[in-house]
């Protein structure tokens, strides 16, 4: 069995989607659905059980599950702005830690989320060599808690029997009960349906204009295709990014999505947040050299190809979109 924590999440529902594209079906997800809209992402994906993520720890800590296969460690909290730091440590570091553990010892493959918030405001670069990874300095604690399960697996020794992932700025399919964590490509979809118009944060960086803040927005599907192939080689270990390696900017993206929507332009920036202004990246690029190295096949699709094919997912998916509610920023 193939065990998917945030099963139900994001990036996570993506795999079981691609998993079951692969005929595979003996699948465990865990998660915790609470009151959230996650249940509609399971809706049309097979799979074998359902585990509450509490009650998988427990079980776990207990040895009281057959041994699995694999698991895919893409649960955690990622909210970048989630303030209470105890329960970040609790549910996306020491978490990660059990389950780690858990996998090493029954000899399953172990493949989990890292974030590209753990390169902070990127003054070292955004290159995956761990021989800097000590030195970052993310800026935000969900990063930080990122961060410090990726220490933990070097220092523990681990990185020649797990596969970790620095996510740069995901977008796609099964991200719209993510609220104000959903993807800009997701909130513009709204903004534009309803208003014709993408509002933008200003610049606040000398070097920057308004909405030419760079970012490396890579496609779900494309994540997901990264992890499969990591799934049948496990002699693929260590931590690697996963982007595109090209970096665009929040205008392009705007443009991008009025193109596939047949729309004209129409963008207007805004002010950002205070609590923002102090933690805000100007710039990401995932350096994608070593993923390559490694012998991953996968082709990035460019930010348009990508986001024309997640407009064509939402223009189809009318049950399911939420209005834009509110008159915030897309990003």
């Amino acid at each position: 069995m193939i065990v998917v924590t945030g099963g139900a999440g994001f990036i996570g529902s993506a795999f079981v989607w691609q998993l079951n594209q692969m005929g595979i079906r003996d699948i465990l997800v865990v998660d915790n659905l609470a009151c959230s809209e996650k249940w509609k992402n399971l809706v049309n994906l097979d799979y074998q059980d359902y585990l509450h993520r509490d009650a998988y720890l427990e079980k776990v800590r207990m040895d009281r599950l057959p041994a699995p296969r694999a698991i895919i460690h893409m649960g955690a909290c990622s909210s970048t702005t989630e303030r209470d730091a105890d329960f970040l440590m609790e549910n996306n570091y020491r978490y990660s830690k059990i389950l780690a553990e858990y996998a090493m010892k029954h000899g399953a493959r172990f493949i989990y989320a890292s974030s590209a918030a753990t390169y902070g405001d990127g003054q070292l670069g955004f290159d995956d060599d761990l021989r800097l990874a000590p030195q970052l300095k993310p800026l935000n604690m969900y990063g930080y808690s990122k961060q410090l399960f990726d220490l933990w697996v070097m220092r523990n020794g681990l990185l020649d029997r797990l596969c970790g992932l620095k996510f740069f700025n995901v977008f796609g399919p099964n991200e719209y009960h993510k609220q104000d964590m959903r993807s800009v490509v997701c909130k513009a979809f709204n903004q534009v349906h309803d208003h014709g118009r993408i509002r933008l944060f200003k610049s606040y960086h000398p070097e920057y204009e308004h909405g030419e803040q760079h970012r490396d927005f890579v496609y779900v599907k494309d994540c997901v295709a990264v992890m499969a192939w990591l799934l049948d080689h496990p002699g693929v270990n260590g931590i690697y990014n996963v982007g595109t390696g090209t970096s665009r900017t929040w205008n392009d993206l705007a443009r991008a999505v009025f193109m596939a929507m047949g729309q004209s332009e129409r963008i207007e920036y805004m002010e950002m947040p205070e609590s923002l202004q102090a933690k805000y990246q100007y710039y990401t690029q995932a350096r994608m050299e070593r993923l390559a190295r490694a012998g991953c096949p996968v082709r990035m699709r460019s930010l348009e190809d990508g986001v024309a094919d997640y407009i064509a997912h939402l223009q189809a998916s009318d049950p399911y979109l939420e209005p834009e509610t509110r008159a915030g920023a897309a990003e």
